[in-house]
C-alpha cells in the first residue's frame, strides 16, 4: 500500500508571533480544529496562484477554463490578477462549516463544525461528514439539517430507570 503524501507544508519559521498570531485569529473566526487546516488551504491558495501564473501566457480559452472551475467553486475572480490577489479567508469562507454559520443554520462554526461530523448535514442527496467540504455554488441552496432520530420507547423506559 502506498503511502499517501501531505497536502500541506509546514511554516518555515516554527515561532514566528505575527503569523502565530494571525492564525489564531482564522482558528477562532472559522472554528477550525488546529492550524494544520490552515496549512492546507494555504497550499490550495498555493496551487491556484501556480496555476494562473502558468495561465498568464497562455490562451484566453485555457484561462476561461480555470476561471470558470473557480467560479463554480464560489471563489469571485475575473480575471488571472484576481487569482493572484486570493487571500486565505476567500477559500475558508467557501467550507460548509462557514456556509452553515452564514445561513444561520447553525449558532456557531464550531457548532457546524459538530454538525457535520456528527453527519446531520445533507447537500442534495448526499451526507457531508468533512467540515473541510469546498461548497459549490450550485449546491448551496440544497444544504439540509437533518434531525436526530426520536427515541424509541425501550430506550426510554431504560432511561427513566
Amino acid at each position: 500500500m502506498k503511502r499517501k503524501k501531505k497536502l500541506f507544508s509546514r511554516p518555515r519559521k516554527a515561532f514566528e508571533s505575527s503569523r502565530i498570531a494571525e492564525e489564531n485569529v482564522l482558528v477562532k473566526k472559522y472554528g477550525l480544529k488546529n492550524k494544520k487546516e490552515i496549512w492546507k488551504t494555504l497550499a490550495k491558495l498555493d496551487y491556484f496562484r501556480k496555476r494562473a501564473m502558468a495561465l498568464a501566457r497562455a490562451d484566453s480559452g485555457e484561462q476561461e477554463v480555470f476561471l470558470n472551475k473557480l467560479k463554480e467553486i464560489g471563489i469571485n475572480v475575473s480575471s488571472i490578477s484576481d487569482v493572484l490577489g486570493l487571500k486565505v479567508e476567500n477559500l475558508l469562507d467557501r467550507r460548509i462549516s462557514s456556509i452553515l454559520f452564514d445561513k444561520k443554520l447553525a449558532s456557531t462554526t464550531k457548532q457546524a463544525r459538530q454538525m457535520i461530523v456528527h453527519k446531520r448535514v445533507q447537500v442534495g442527496d448526499c451526507i457531508v461528514n468533512a467540515p473541510s467540504y469546498f461548497m459549490p455554488v450550485a449546491l448551496e441552496n440544497k444544504i439540509l439539517i437533518r434531525e436526530s432520530k426520536p427515541k424509541k420507547e425501550k430506550e426510554i423506559k431504560e432511561e427513566a430507570q
